[in-house]
C-alpha cells in the first residue's frame, strides 16, 4: 500500500530511485506528482513483460512511498520454486510524464 509522506505539494514529477538496490526481500519506490491525476506504477522485466502493476488511479498531488515486496514477482517463479533474482524496471507515467529506473533483485 503507498502513502503520502509530506504535507508539501511538489513542483514537478520525480521518480527515486528504489532503496535499497539492490534488494532482497522488499524496496521502497517513492515519487512526487505536482498535480492531482491519474499514474500508473508498472513493473517490468528485461523482456519488457509486464510483471506487476502496483498503482493505476487517480492520485492528489504529493510525494508518495510505496513498498514493493519481491514475492509479489508472480510471474518471475523459478523452476526451483524461488523468486529469479535480476534486473527490473519501474516506470511512473502520469499524463505526459514517463520515467523508467531500475533495480535490481539478489536472492
Amino acid at each position: 500500500m503507498e502513502k503520502i509522506i509530506e504535507d508539501i505539494v511538489p513542483t514537478k514529477f520525480e521518480l527515486a530511485q528504489n532503496y535499497p538496490n539492490p534488494f532482497s526481500r522488499k524496496t521502497t519506490i517513492k515519487f512526487c506528482i505536482p498535480d492531482r491525476m491519474k499514474i500508473r506504477l508498472e513493473i517490468y522485466n528485461t523482456d519488457n513483460r509486464k510483471i506487476k502493476t502496483l498503482i493505476d488511479e487517480i492520485k492528489e498531488a504529493g510525494t508518495y512511498e510505496i513498498d514493493f515486496s519481491a514475492s509479489k514477482l508472480l510471474s518471475s517463479v523459478s523452476a526451483k520454486g524461488g523468486y529469479t533474482s535480476g534486473v527490473y524496471f519501474y516506470q511512473l507515467k502520469a499524463g505526459s510524464f514517463v520515467e523508467t529506473k531500475k533495480m535490481v533483485l539478489i536472492k
